[in-house]
């Protein structure tokens, strides 16, 4: 089956409830669009772990190099890495107990879609966080 992204309504509660999002491939660079993006959903009251195995830091938080490094749980898998990686991200995600799996804008994958909806995920593909946040009127934490 062709990806799909879950209803507008589904997203905006996604966003409502999520308290913690893992960022994939998150730069430490000020001018890239991961952390502009982590560090605006963080000014919003969300907490950003850096998942990206070439730094120690970003935004004031410890980064790990693996999702199953993580040392808590999150609720939001947020991936910036190019479409041809989301499969063997989507295989580390699946081992941790995190159930929502963001590709950013632009970023689509059919299998690591497949992968993660068999395994009970709901998967967001092409969308923008920051923009889904604004445009749905979600409150601030």
């Amino acid at each position: 089956m062709a990806w799909q992204n879950p209803s507008s309504e589904k997203v905006k509660e996604i966003l409502e409830t999520a308290k913690t999002i893992a960022v994939v491939g998150l730069s430490k660079n000020p001018d890239r669009t991961s952390y502009q993006i982590s560090k605006i959903m963080q000014e919003n009251g969300y907490k950003i772990i850096p998942v990206n195995p070439t730094v120690d830091e970003v935004l004031g938080e410890k980064a790990y190099a693996t999702l199953e490094e993580l040392p808590e749980e999150v609720d939001i898998i947020n991936v910036f890495r190019r479409p041809e990686f989301l499969p063997d991200i989507a295989e580390d995600a699946a081992k941790t107990n995190c159930r929502v799996f963001w590709a950013q804008q632009g970023v689509v994958n059919q299998e690591a879609y497949d992968y993660l909806t068999e395994r009970g995920f709901t998967v967001i593909m092409d969308l923008c966080i920051k923009v889904q946040h604004a445009v749905l009127g979600v409150s601030g934490k």
